[in-house]
């Protein structure tokens, strides 16, 4: 069964108007009332091999994507969604919004157990390698590379003092 794109569109932001139904208490930023704090759930990746780039992910992080036609699939992680989208799909719905395989100023970060057990696991999968295990002059202990549409990927482990 072949779920429309628009309809995956819309899962996202059902999902967050249900976790966010219970309201915040309120605050005033630049003067204007708000009764909700946003927050991040999704990230979304735009590719031009979704299946590609759903193999890497699915490798690095263990996790089996939930595929929702060849175009969109979701991985569910602990803190939120990473999804890929295919940027054919992107282009019909917001075109010349996006750029595929073009980001250099933002990073992925995950959390995970091990630095060091993952670096030696990855070592195969991996193709570019931005940095080894190194800790931080912050104390996080991370290692930083890149995914096949070149996106920076950081797994880290924070110092102990916030474990």
């Amino acid at each position: 069964m072949r779920v429309p794109v628009a309809a995956l569109l819309l899962i996202p932001g059902l999902a967050v108007g249900l976790m966010n139904s219970a309201p915040h208490a309120s605050r005033s930023i630049a003067g204007r009332p708000t009764t909700e704090t946003p927050a991040l759930i999704n990230t979304c990746l735009i590719t031009k091999d979704v299946t590609r780039l759903s193999a890497f992910y699915a490798e690095v992080l263990q996790i089996e994507p939930v595929k929702a036609g060849e175009d969109y699939v979701e991985f569910h992680t602990g803190g939120g969604v990473l999804a890929l989208f295919g940027a054919d799909a992107q282009e019909k719905y917001i075109p010349g919004a996006t750029t595929p395989g073009q980001n250099r100023s933002a990073i992925l970060e995950f959390r995970v157990g091990n630095v060091d057990e993952e670096y030696v696991r990855l070592r195969s999968l991996v193709k570019t390698w931005v940095k080894g295990p190194t800790t931080q002059p912050w104390g996080t202990r991370s290692i930083y590379f890149r995914d096949p549409d070149g996106n920076l990927v950081d797994f880290f482990v924070p110092p102990p003092s916030r474990q």
